[in-house]
């Protein structure tokens, strides 16, 4: 960032560099002011790539989809870089694009598993197909990567992006029906999660519920559909 600021007037390099910091500092408890930090960057210094992912990531998280992915394509081009492939695929998916959203993530280089961005990417890659209706898909793209994860070829996994994937994996069984999985998945995930990053143990108890109410008055599971 500071390479690409040094092409500024030293006045309104300072400038857009603040409006960058002030829109990190506040991505996560204000995305509305942080991406008003974000686009005032750009009114100054819109041909610079740091800046335009800026706005792109800031957009993101304040739920503005297609400003994000418009921005996050230009800097895409203004940097040669590959990167956010899995954002721009769930910007396709709030777009009501799921369709889109597969092509773009079938251009993902294929790498060994467990970086940040290609765990976003089979995440992202489930919900279009639970969008599409195939919530058996999104099950076997979701245990396929723990699989992988599992098997050691993803040993450098964050293990918050591993309870994000495991996650996700239980919310999509719960989704398909398989609630009895979804609360065996739920529950190790709340066993795992020593800082409380989800809502597992919440979800488990909710899963819980709802699989008793599948139960008739003498304790027999009753078939969905029947009076």
């Amino acid at each position: 960032m500071r390479d690409e600021l040094s092409s500024l007037a030293h006045a309104n390099a300072a400038t857009v560099a603040g409006h960058l910091v002030a829109t990190g500092e506040f991505l996560d408890e204000d995305p509305q002011l942080a991406l008003a930090h974000a686009r005032a960057a750009r009114a100054s210094a819109s041909r610079l790539a740091c800046v335009r992912e800026a706005v792109g990531v800031a957009a993101y998280h304040a739920g503005e989809y297609a400003e994000a992915s418009r921005e996050l394509r230009a800097y895409r081009r203004l940097s040669g870089r590959a990167d956010y492939l899995a954002v721009l695929a769930d910007c396709e998916r709030a777009g009501g694009r799921p369709e889109a959203a597969l092509r773009l993530l079938a251009e993902a280089p294929k790498g060994h598993p467990g970086h940040s961005e290609w765990v976003e990417q089979q995440i992202v890659e489930a919900g279009a197909r639970r969008d599409l209706g195939e919530a058996s898909g999104a099950i076997l793209v979701l245990r396929d990567a723990l699989r992988s994860i599992r098997k050691g070829a993803g040993t450098g996994v964050d293990a918050d992006d591993l309870l994000r994937l495991r996650y996700a994996y239980a919310d999509s069984l719960e989704a398909a029906g398989r609630q009895e999985e979804a609360i065996a998945e739920f529950t190790a995930i709340a066993e795992a999660d020593d800082g409380e990053m989800t809502d597992a143990s919440h979800r488990a108890g909710l899963a819980t519920e709802l699989d008793e109410g599948d139960l008739d008055g003498d304790g027999s599971r009753q078939v969905r559909g029947e009076a």
